[in-house]
């Protein structure tokens, strides 16, 4: 279990937080004495299975919104020549009121990666960690690489899409159907496979079995993919 320093802020005010997250599809974390948890961050729910009294949270379907969570991770970078090196990432996520449509009038993440004095910024808000860190990878000197599953050669998303954080699927255990893999249908495409997957993660986290993605097994292409 992993934690990571925050800040949750809304119309009441701001108050230090402290996010548990296992780096797959739970966060955890109190705000006003409340326990909350999620499969991401935009769909943290109170446990106590009654969202609180709207005095003192605003939610969307169950989940918090109106609101900015911030928080800070240290995310290993590579630079060649010089190993690994730790980087630090700013994550802020503001999540609008909730919208006559149903859903938020306003929802967007931005990042920023520390390295060396330097603030590798998303020009623009985003909508997800693939994006965002896609930004910021392309942004990065020639010789520094991100070190996270986002950027591992065994991560793949579902064809059909996927949701702000979380959803990367993980095919470690699966590595050499996973290399024969060839885009979305057919007989070697990534649907075929897709229930061999081992786990899903954040696009943030990392373990012992990484490896730069440089091909185009499965469905996506290398990272950061370079037009």
């Amino acid at each position: 279990m992993r934690r990571w320093s925050g800040r949750y802020t809304d119309r009441h005010g701001s108050q230090e937080i402290v996010l548990e997250t296992d780096g797959r599809e739970t966060i955890r974390t109190t705000i006003r004495g409340v326990r909350f948890e999620g499969e991401t961050m935009d769909t943290l729910g109170a446990l106590s299975g009654e969202p609180p009294l709207d005095a003192m949270f605003t939610f969307l379907d169950g989940d918090l919104c109106a609101c900015l969570l911030e928080w800070g991770l240290t995310m290993p970078v590579e630079v060649e020549g010089q190993g690994e090196r730790a980087a630090t990432l700013h994550c802020a996520l503001r999540l609008g009121n909730p919208a006559g449509t149903g859903g938020l009038d306003e929802e967007h993440l931005t990042l920023t990666l520390g390295l060396d004095g330097r603030a590798h910024r998303t020009t623009h808000p985003t909508y997800d960690f693939e994006d965002g860190l896609h930004e910021i990878a392309l942004a990065l000197p020639p010789d520094t690489r991100l070190k996270a599953c986002v950027a591992c050669a065994w991560s793949d998303y579902h064809p059909v899409g996927h949701g702000m954080m979380s959803g990367l699927a993980c095919f470690r255990d699966a590595k050499d159907v996973y290399r024969q893999c060839d885009g979305k249908k057919g007989p070697r495409g990534i649907l075929t496979i897709w229930p061999q997957h081992t786990e899903f993660v954040q696009e943030t986290w990392l373990c012992d079995q990484f490896e730069h993605r440089t091909s185009t097994w499965g469905y996506r292409s290398e990272f950061p993919f370079r037009r």
